[in-house]
Formats: C-alpha cells, structure tokens, sequence
C-alpha cells in the first residue's frame, strides 16, 4: 500500500485495514515458522505497511488535538 493511498482512506478506513492487516502479518509469521514461505520479503512489507498505517493515524489524532 502506497502513501497516497493511505492518505485517502478515512480514519475508520485505517483502523479496519489496520486490523486487517495485523491479522494477515500474524498468518504470514505463523506460516512461516511453520515452513519457509515462497517470498519472506512479503513479512518486511507487510510490517512496514502496518507502520505506515499507524503513522497516519497517529498524525490524524495530533491534528484533531491541535485543532481543539
């Protein structure tokens, strides 16, 4: 998932694909302690996906504290 994607979503948005997406790291971690998986890179992304993800919602929620 790209940046501008995440940008577009809305707040609700981010915290469906949030959980969404910490469920499918879970699975893909559990897979992999299990046998190798075909592409290990596909953990480091979807890490860094979920970061970007947090990273957006913790903006959002700094603006709507600096906007009170």
């Amino acid at each position: 998932m790209k940046k501008e994607d995440i940008k577009e979503l809305t707040t609700d948005e981010l915290r469906l694909r949030l959980a969404e997406e910490k469920t499918h790291y879970a699975k893909l971690k559990m897979n992999h302690a299990i046998s190798p998986i075909e592409n290990p890179l596909k953990i480091r992304i979807t890490r860094r996906g979920i970061a970007m993800i947090q990273t957006e919602l913790t903006k959002r929620t700094n603006e709507a504290q600096a906007s009170k």
